[in-house]
């Protein structure tokens, strides 16, 4: 791997300090994929996130709301007691008076598109007839009661809301449990509790954190256990939905978020910047900005314009670091040598800032991006907050064997089978032999018994 260019700039940071920070570029070389594994792969967990969430976990099994509320004055800095625990529905109504008709609409508009977009891929029963006559098939039932975490405090995700309760709704769940850390005076937006509103949601709690995760797979006096969790959060939230998992079903464990901007020379260095920009102000100094790039001159100006765009942004500082510790820029030139390392990386997020002619060549060689970001005008906030599949992705590589969150993701399937007096005779000499090479001859008398009382 070989530092071809380098490109110093000198950013305003929050303080008055400037703050100098150095791009380079790379470009491809037989180590090239080597580096990139070290960098783009998830961070194991450490042992003391793993310890202290252990402890969490075990605290709440033992003393139930006596440790959330412990847990959520230590972390969260908010005193409750335990009737506050639980958002009461006055709150909840409460909570849309409070918005102007523009968020109103703006949130109506978001779970519209998510709830289109996810009823068409509603899976079907179905049944058939085997070899033997028999009839196979499968049935899907909703899970009955999932809990869904939604990052909170002073920056309330609204969209998780949208992005996973609008599908446990289509999914049809019976009982959909919210559970979402306050703020420093014991409050929950109300733009997160509005989306719940909309949603027709009323069991929320003001709790987060690890504790919350252990509430919702253990159970405790006010938040009776769920069967499987759903939503993103930090090291701690994800390390305990790890520890729970067997207890109850998780569905992933995404960590901090990631994107690819992979552009031809008809990019706009502007989109481009605003792009890394974006998905860098999520705030916890780890996610990973990923340029890839095929024209060399197009790498000074995208910088020149991170520059001019950073200092007007209110998260510059977040985002700084993030630019120090977690931005990679490549240039190849060969689009199927981008394709190959975009592969490999496996984004979160895929912006393909190329010309229309390229993007199925992309599409049809780039498998494992968590979400494909199509053309020029597709910014990825589009996906984050409007245009309808969830933004729960799998991130850190994973998607190489994992998808983004889907309805099916809140279903379980049950397979069925049904044989008569015909179909069990077709099957009885299969059958015998099996228990024969397995040596286990209950199995072939359990048959041998009704194809001879369907005999006599």
């Amino acid at each position: 791997m070989t530092l071809a260019r380098s490109h110093q700039v000198r950013l305003n940071g929050s303080s008055p300090d400037i703050i100098e920070m150095k791009f380079d570029y790379l470009t491809d070389g037989s180590d090239l994929l080597t580096n990139l594994s070290a960098f783009a792969t998830s961070e194991s967990t450490s042992a003391g996130v793993g310890e202290v969430v252990s402890e969490i976990i075990s605290s709440v099994k033992k003393d139930g709301d006596v440790a959330l509320l412990e847990r959520t004055k230590h972390y969260d800095h908010a005193d409750l007691k335990p009737a506050d625990l639980r958002i009461c529905d006055r709150v909840l109504e409460q909570s849309i008076e409070s918005l102007s008709e523009n968020e109103i609409n703006a949130l109506r508009e978001a779970i519209d598109n998510v709830r289109s977009f996810h009823l068409k891929s509603f899976p079907e029963n179905w049944s058939d007839r085997n070899s033997h006559g028999a009839e196979v098939g499968e049935r899907y039932y909703p899970i009955q009661r999932v809990g869904l975490y939604v990052p909170g405090g002073n920056v309330p995700l609204v969209s998780t809301v949208i992005m996973t309760a609008t599908l446990a709704k289509v999914a049809k769940v019976p009982e959909i449990v919210v559970v979402t850390p306050p703020n420093a005076d014991g409050v929950v937006a109300p733009q997160l509790l509005s989306a719940l509103r909309l949603l027709d949601i009323s069991e929320v709690y003001s709790v987060g954190g690890a504790q919350a995760i252990a509430a919702l797979a253990h159970g405790t006096e006010s938040i009776p256990a769920v069967d499987k969790i759903f939503g993103p959060g930090n090291a701690y939230v994800n390390e305990a939905k790890r520890q729970v998992f067997g207890t109850v079903g998780v569905d992933l464990l995404p960590g901090p978020s990631e994107i690819m901007v992979l552009a031809d020379e008809t990019a706009n260095p502007q989109l481009v910047a605003a792009a890394l920009l974006a998905q860098a102000e999520h705030g916890s100094g780890k996610e990973k900005v990923y340029f890839l790039f095929n024209d060399s001159s197009l790498f000074p100006r995208v910088i020149q314009e991170i520059e001019r765009q950073l200092s007007s942004l209110s998260h510059k500082t977040a985002i700084e670091e993030v630019l120090t510790k977690g931005f990679r820029a490549i240039l190849i030139e060969d689009k199927v040598r981008m394709a190959e390392v975009a592969t490999f990386v496996a984004p979160e997020h895929l912006e393909l800032q190329v010309a229309d002619d390229k993007i199925d060549f992309f599409t049809e060689r780039i498998t494992t991006a968590g979400a494909l970001l199509l053309g020029h005008l597709t910014a990825t906030s589009l996906g984050d907050f409007v245009a309808g599949p969830s933004h729960v992705l799998p991130t850190g590589r994973s998607s190489r064997f994992s998808s983004g969150l889907r309805l099916q993701d809140f279903l379980r399937r049950t397979s069925f089978i049904k044989y008569d007096e015909t179909s069990i005779r077709a099957a009885h000499s299969a059958i015998s032999r099996f228990s024969e090479m397995e040596k286990l001859d209950a199995h072939g008398k359990s048959l041998d018994m009704r194809v001879n009382l369907s005999d006599s």
